[in-house]
């Protein structure tokens, strides 16, 4: 079957943030990128700055405001440091845009062309969720650091010898009660996207809350966007946390792809980023080490770094969340090591949602 809507992949995760020089610093440093790109009153950016890294095919774009007023101001003071923009690339932008549009997709921008020395770029970009966008992009075109308009920027800190990631994997998004299949529907229709998978019930429940997600994809999985709605359960979900401090709909966490989660962890932990908890009783239930069977890292490694680690019928994955990023409970990430397991670690959704219930509870927001 034809594809109504191609995609070549993640193009890049932009986020809204109060300080962007700072941020930068962050993710230099604690997550290992490097600095390739920036945009500001240097080079004619009069509002805004905006910092490009990347790490392998994992690219992040920080844009903050620097005068009071503007639109970018206006979001981040209503909900924190946070993601706007989901961009994919796609081989066809204005074919991609007139689909989305035709199935009931609101635009934010018809295609444009941006163009500098080296080549053009096509823009477009239809809204989602909350304030979240999907920029759409070819850069077939165009051999530039980025995006014209932006300069190259040399690292602000030195790169790590061996990158911590190279990929991002998914991107979850939380909407409101009710919205779920909403939003489902919405990327089936507008985008061809497909259910991978579907959690509700039992699945994804604690003693004391719950929550509902399903996962749509790509036809070939290189973009895959789970979203989470909260259920009724005895106490505040996580969704129903972030929903109340991010002010509405939006990213809630972003997978990174890493082929070395434990130095990874070891390094970004290191680096000052904060883990969530996991407690040994986990590592030492015999029904988890039956099922995990064997895995590249022994199980005491694993316990000693806290990370999770789930099989299926295509293979296993080993994963970990951190804390949030920011002072608002919302957005996190997750890393993520898969060996043939195109799953999201369902064996593992209640242990990591008790460890989130911990920190909920540590909050005041349980």
């Amino acid at each position: 079957m034809s594809d109504v809507f191609p995609v070549k992949g993640m193009d890049a995760v932009v986020f809204a943030v109060g300080n962007a020089k700072q941020a930068a610093h962050y993710y230099s440093t604690a997550f290992g990128m490097r600095l390739v790109a920036y945009r500001g009153p240097e080079n004619g950016s009069r509002d805004e700055v905006a910092y490009v890294l990347a790490s392998g095919g994992a690219r992040f774009e920080l844009r903050s405001s620097v005068r009071p007023g503007t639109d970018m101001a206006r979001h981040v003071a209503e909900h924190g440091d946070g993601v706007i923009d989901l961009a994919i690339e796609v081989p066809d932008v204005e074919a991609a845009y007139e689909h989305a549009v035709a199935q009931g997709a609101r635009g934010l921008a018809a295609p444009y062309t941006m163009e500098d020395e080296d080549g053009k770029v096509v823009i477009a970009a239809i809204a989602t969720y909350g304030e979240t966008r999907h920029t759409l992009v070819d850069r077939s075109n165009y051999s530039g650091v980025y995006l014209p308009g932006y300069r190259a920027a040399e690292p602000i800190t030195q790169p790590p010898a061996k990158r911590f990631f190279q990929a991002v994997d998914h991107c979850v998004g939380n909407v409101e009660l009710g919205k779920m299949d909403e939003w489902v529907e919405f990327y089936k229709r507008v985008m061809g996207f497909t259910n991978m998978a579907e959690f509700v019930g039992d699945d994804i429940a604690t003693e004391y809350s719950a929550l509902m997600s399903k996962v749509v994809a790509d036809g070939t999985r290189k973009v895959k966007f789970p979203l989470n709605e909260p259920a009724i359960s005895r106490k505040k979900s996580q969704i129903d946390e972030y929903l109340e401090f991010y002010g509405g709909p939006g990213v809630q966490h972003i997978a990174l792809a890493t082929n070395d989660i434990l130095t990874t962890v070891d390094n970004m932990r290191a680096a000052g980023v904060d883990f969530l908890d996991t407690p040994d009783s986990y590592y030492d239930d015999p029904e988890l080490r039956a099922r995990i069977g064997k895995v590249r890292a022994p199980i005491e490694e694993l316990k000693k770094r806290k990370i999770l680690v789930d099989r299926d019928e295509d293979g296993y994955l080993l994963q970990i969340f951190t804390k949030p990023v920011q002072d608002r409970p919302t957005v996190f990430f997750e890393l993520i090591e898969r060996h043939g397991s195109l799953g999201f670690g369902k064996g593992n959704f209640k242990a990591l949602f008790e460890a989130i219930e911990r920190e909920q509870e540590r909050r005041g927001n349980l």
